[in-house]
């Protein structure tokens, strides 16, 4: 068992830096919205799922009501369940049905990536030792995010803001310039969002509502336009 624990943790040692950055980002972000740093803690703590939580803020900022906010983690975060359902398949026999939920709970896009890789079946207490690190790097950045920015001064924190929007173009820039699918989906999303925010009419939907438009449509976009031939998902 600790061996066990020990392999994973050192496994998802890559993925700690990475959850540190992001995770420093949304405490500055959540802590200029209004949100303590002991909610911004705990939002990462009990949700760990950066996009989820991100556009978590802008329904917050918004007021909008608590089934707006359902909506969009449902939308955002529907991957998870296809993530943990494929995982399921990976997991020993002896992983009883309540371990199978806790490992629901802490599986994200890297520890999947992760897991999903090792050979043969795998136990609980590997994925134990990776969601250990996962969610501790993830709250504890939140948590040193949120404190630093509460302890700048309110212009320092307000440039610091512009960090959000350099890590995302970090995350979509690379693979849209090796894939004409992804680029495809991001200008497809760019365009619905900016008319959502500046045509008449359109510009009334409240934030989460946009938030759903923006994911579904373009996600359709993406695949009808570029559709994954069978052989492809099976390489």
């Amino acid at each position: 068992m600790r061996h066990e624990i020990l392999k994973g943790m050192k496994d998802a040692i890559p993925i700690c830096a990475g959850y540190l950055a992001v995770g420093f980002t949304f405490g500055m972000a959540a802590v200029s919205q209004g949100i303590t740093i002991g909610g911004a803690t705990l939002i990462s703590f009990t949700n760990l799922t950066s996009a989820g939580q991100f556009a978590g803020l802008t329904v917050i900022a918004a007021a909008a009501p608590y089934i707006e906010m359902a909506l969009t983690q449902l939308v955002i975060n529907l991957r998870y369940a296809l993530m943990s359902l494929s995982l399921s398949q990976k997991l020993d026999s002896s992983v009883s049905r309540l371990q199978r939920c806790v490992i629901a709970f802490g599986i994200t896009d890297e520890a999947f990536a992760l897991v999903s890789t090792q050979e043969g079946k795998v136990g609980r207490y590997y994925i134990y030792g990776v969601m250990s690190v996962c969610i501790a790097s993830w709250t504890s950045g939140t948590f040193f995010g949120a404190a630093a920015s509460s302890a700048l001064p309110a212009s320092f924190s307000s440039a610091l803001g512009i960090a959000i929007y350099g890590m995302f173009l970090a995350i979509i820039i690379p693979p849209a310039k090796k894939e004409r699918s992804i680029a495809a989906v991001i200008g497809i999303a760019v365009i619905l969002s900016s008319a959502l925010y500046w045509l008449p009419g359109l510009n009334q939907i409240s934030p989460g509502f946009a938030i759903i438009i923006c994911t579904v449509l373009a996600s359709a976009a993406g695949a009808i336009l570029h559709p994954i031939k069978e052989e492809e998902m099976c390489s």
